[in-house]
C-alpha cells in the first residue's frame, strides 16, 4: 500500500493563509502565509515596525484582518462569532512585552486572577494549588504573597509567563519576551521557555529582537520583510545564508 506523503505531516497548531492588513492606507501584511506545527517553538523575527506584533495580534483576532484566513488548533477564527472566539482564546497564552500585571494585586491574587475570570478556580484549596503549582514552574514560590513593585524586571517576566500557564493554554505567545533584561536574566528566561515547551508541549511562538533567544529557543526561525514571510528555516541555516539582508540579522 503506497501511503500518502500528507499523512506524514504534523498537525497544524497555526495555519495562516495570505493575510493582509493596512493601516491608514499603508500595507503591513501584504501577504502572509505561515503553517507552524503543534508543540514546535517558532521565532519571528523582522525589522522594526514591519508588522510582527500585528501579525500575533491578527492570529487571536485581537486585530481584524483584511483578508486571508487564520486557523488555531484546526478551527479557522477569521470570522468566528465572540463565543466561539473566546473559546479558542482560553487555548492560548499571551505574554506582553510589559509583563501586564496589575500593580495593585500580589503575586497570588495575579495568578488567582484569570482562574476566577474563567471559572477555573475551583476550591479555595484546589485554587492555591495552581497557584503554587505555576510558581514552581518559574521557581518563584517564595514571591507568592509581594507585591509587583517588589520584583526585579526578571521575576517580573517569570510572573507574567507563570500566570499565563496557569491556565494550561496549547499555545503561548511571547512578545520579545529578554527585551530590558541583562543577558544572564535573558538567558535564563530564554531556557525557561524551553524547560515549558518540554514539560507542557506546548506550541510556541516567540517575537524577538534578540538573537541569543532567538539560537536557544527556535526550532524553526521565520522572517518577515516587507509584509510576507521572507524566508524560513534553522538557526545554523539562516546565521549561513548567503542572503546580505538575512545575514545581517545573524553576524
Amino acid at each position: 500500500m503506497i501511503s500518502n506523503p500528507s499523512s506524514n505531516k504534523p498537525e497544524s497548531a497555526v495555519r495562516i493563509e495570505h493575510l493582509k492588513k493596512t493601516f491608514q492606507d499603508i500595507p503591513v501584511l501584504k501577504d502572509v502565509n505561515l503553517d507552524i506545527p503543534k508543540g514546535e517553538n517558532a521565532v519571528i523575527i523582522g525589522q522594526s515596525g514591519i508588522g510582527k506584533s500585528v501579525l500575533i495580534k491578527c492570529m487571536v483576532r485581537l486585530i481584524q484582518p483584511d483578508a486571508g484566513r487564520v486557523q488555531i488548533l484546526g478551527r479557522d477564527v477569521t470570522n468566528m462569532k465572540a463565543d466561539g472566539l473566546n473559546a479558542v482564546r482560553k487555548k492560548i497564552g499571551f505574554l506582553f512585552q510589559g509583563n501586564a500585571l496589575y500593580d495593585s494585586m500580589s503575586v497570588r491574587e495575579n495568578l488567582e486572577f484569570p482562574l476566577v475570570r474563567n471559572n477555573m478556580a475551583g476550591t479555595k484549596k484546589e485554587l492555591e494549588t495552581k497557584v503554587i503549582r505555576a510558581l514552581d514552574n518559574v521557581s518563584l514560590r517564595h514571591t507568592i504573597d509581594m507585591m509587583p513593585s517588589e520584583l526585579s524586571g526578571g521575576m517580573k517576566k517569570r510572573i507574567g509567563l507563570a500566570r499565563t500557564l496557569i491556565l494550561q493554554p496549547e499555545i503561548i505567545l511571547y512578545d520579545e519576551p529578554t527585551t530590558g533584561l541583562d543577558p544572564i536574566t535573558s538567558k535564563e528566561i530564554s531556557k525557561l521557555i524551553i524547560d515549558l515547551q518540554q514539560k507542557y508541549r506546548t506550541t510556541s511562538i516567540i517575537i524577538t529582537h534578540d538573537i541569543s533567544c532567538v539560537e536557544l529557543t527556535a526550532n524553526t526561525i521565520h522572517v518577515l520583510k516587507d509584509g510576507v514571510l521572507y524566508a524560513s528555516g534553522k538557526f545554523e541555516e539562516m546565521k549561513g545564508s548567503k542572503d546580505p539582508w538575512i545575514h545581517n540579522f545573524f553576524n
